[in-house]
């Protein structure tokens, strides 16, 4: 196939075309080449930027993010470059997974019995997946504190289930009483507070920048 500086005009940086159904290429492959649009896409890059960050032609890069050809060792150094992602990640992030049952009694919990703290991990991380699904179980008068997210600007999605839960954010105080839910990116202090005679039960979902 040439490489046709019409061939791909009129693509939206924000549609990526769908990804041929190609029997030549495996399931990692297609994996990779949506992945390959999306990050385009998620950007809001044209085809024209992208070719001029990575040195590779408009064709070529339509080509491949629809699953058409799939790219050489020094494309994907190139490509990676540009989205700012270690290959390893990149390709770990197109690994195809069978889905995971997580049954109760497998999920992995810890518990701090001084703090009245208990962690439930209940869909903990895994490669080519950004969130994890954590329970947390305060005792009343628990308060723990930490300086810093383990990575900053991870997103967060705090539920309470039961109980009341102050949570802070620096300075900031948020009062979450049962079916509430705050959602945001945490760059610096947090504190889990149970403040009042009961329990607080509460699900977290984090996800990586």
């Amino acid at each position: 196939m040439s490489d046709s500086p019409f061939s791909d005009a009129f693509e939206s940086p924000s549609v990526p075309q769908p990804v041929a159904d190609d029997a030549s290429l495996s399931a990692v492959e297609i994996r990779l080449a949506q992945r390959l649009a999306s990050l385009r896409s998620e950007r809001g890059w044209s085809l024209d930027v992208l070719a001029e960050q990575t040195g590779i032609s408009r064709a070529t890069l339509a080509r491949l993010e629809r699953g058409q050809s799939s790219p050489t060792t020094v494309q994907l150094g190139r490509l990676c470059t540009a989205y700012g992602l270690p290959m390893s990640h990149l390709i770990a992030e197109a690994e195809v997974e069978p889905p995971q049952l997580l049954r109760h009694d497998e999920q992995q919990v810890w518990v701090d019995a001084a703090l009245g703290f208990e962690r439930r991990m209940i869909s903990p991380p895994s490669s080519g997946m950004k969130a994890e699904l954590i329970e947390g179980y305060l005792q009343p008068g628990a308060d723990i504190r930490y300086d810093a997210p383990p990575v900053a600007g991870l997103e967060q999605h705090i539920w309470v289930r039961e109980g009341v839960l102050e949570y802070h954010i620096d300075d900031q105080l948020f009062r979450l009483q049962a079916g509430d839910c705050l959602r945001f990116r945490l760059y610096g202090r947090s504190r889990f507070v149970c403040p009042a005679a009961q329990p607080v039960r509460y699900h977290i979902v984090i996800c990586r920048p």
